[in-house]
């Protein structure tokens, strides 16, 4: 069989090891069902570019549940979870930036050969969807599968990390140090850089900037934190739950709106002087679009991080954008994973982007209780405990 572009031969692979392994994972199996716990095969014939990675814990996000809802189309059955941090038992031979022992984050998935990943904006590769969401391989094979031969859906986001190994690839791991947990460090793969990004990279916020945070879950919070970094001012805080508002105020806001108590687009005028410099819209509702750009000030930016479900539209005023207003998408906050992620940790030791107080952890078998906090609120980022 002829490899698809991009990819190799699934015979290579370097170093002694077996040709499959056992693992066990959550999959699942019907639109809205639960997670199921399954022995599954993992063809640990690498590929030149694959990296073996034992999961250490993994990240629950919003992501996986709209999935597991099949709001976004990936094919089930399938092993989901993109936010993994383990250490690496086995490299391709192509591989040069990881060896086993190494501890590594697991990030998103991008080609590497289209115009976006050599222009250094590999959060929108050309191949993104059917990389992060198709999955396979970009040549359509999978390396998991049931006892029974049956093909199971992997290489989510390039990891599949809902399980006790993962099949990664040099492009989505990021090598750490060994002074902070993965435990805390697993959610840098996506929710956590994706907010910070968008305040560090994605707009490059200035100091003394006015800016507006909707929806304080993980990314608005990390992008509360990041406002702060900044030295953006003033930085309002708007959700409907108090509980993470406080926490927001604790975290860098200077203001908090409570959306369901508040007229929330009078509060931002009021506090910023008539509009806001910077909105950024967390929640994907359309009205809460909407509200951004009514918010801003002339000039100012309206920032969509929210993943709405497909086809979702909203309404925009037309001649709000006349006065220099901007409209723009953000995804993974712009980042680079292996320049970003290691930066965020850099400032977690320093104190200053305190991404703990988000953290509760819980055991694998808890998933579903951890699917259901999340979608509750109960709490703000439930991270899994996979393996030792």
């Amino acid at each position: 069989m002829v490899a698809a572009e991009g990819t190799a031969s699934p015979s290579t692979q370097s170093g002694p090891g077996p040709a499959s392994i056992a693992v066990r994972a959550a999959v699942v199996r019907e639109k809205g069902g639960p997670f199921v716990f399954e022995d599954l095969v993992l063809d640990t014939r690498l590929r030149p570019d694959e990296v073996l990675v034992k999961v250490v814990a993994a990240g629950v996000c919003q992501t996986d549940i709209h999935v597991r809802d099949q709001h976004l189309p990936t094919p089930l059955p399938a092993v989901l979870g993109h936010e993994g941090a383990g250490i690496v038992e086995r490299v391709g031979d192509g591989v040069t930036t990881v060896a086993p022992g190494d501890r590594v984050v697991m990030s998103y998935q991008a080609c590497g050969h289209c115009t976006p990943c050599l222009n250094g904006d590999p959060a929108y590769c050309a191949r993104s969807f059917p990389l992060n969401f198709g999955g396979s391989r970009p040549d359509g094979s999978n390396a998991l599968s049931g006892s029974g031969g049956e093909e199971i859906h992997g290489h989510f986001f390039g990891q599949s990390s809902f399980a006790t190994h993962s099949l990664a690839t040099e492009r989505n791991v990021v090598k750490v140090a060994d002074d902070v947990p993965l435990e805390l460090l697993a959610p840098l793969g996506c929710g956590l850089q994706t907010g910070a990004g968008a305040v560090l990279n994605s707009l490059k916020i200035p100091a003394g900037a006015s800016v507006v945070v909707i929806g304080t879950g993980t990314v608005g919070l990390a992008a509360v934190m990041a406002a702060a970094v900044a030295g953006a001012s003033p930085v309002i805080a708007v959700d409907i739950v108090p509980e993470r508002l406080t926490l927001a105020r604790e975290l860098g806001a200077t203001h908090t709106v409570n959306g369901k108590e508040e007229d929330t687009a009078g509060r931002i005028a009021e506090i910023t002087g008539g509009g806001a410099d910077y909105v950024l819209e967390i929640t994907a509702r359309p009205e809460m679009l909407t509200l951004a750009v009514d918010a801003l000030a002339p000039l100012g930016t309206a920032a969509l991080i929210g993943g709405a479900p497909a086809g979702a539209h909203a309404p925009v005023n037309m001649n709000a954008l006349l006065g220099g207003r901007t409209v723009r998408g953000i995804a993974q906050g712009d980042s680079i994973p292996q320049l970003f992620i290691p930066r965020l940790i850099g400032l977690y030791k320093a104190g200053r982007f305190p991404f703990d107080r988000l953290v509760t952890l819980r055991g694998f078998d808890e998933i579903n209780e951890a699917v259901t906090d999340t979608r509750t609120g109960a709490v703000i980022k439930p991270v899994l405990r996979i393996g030792e």
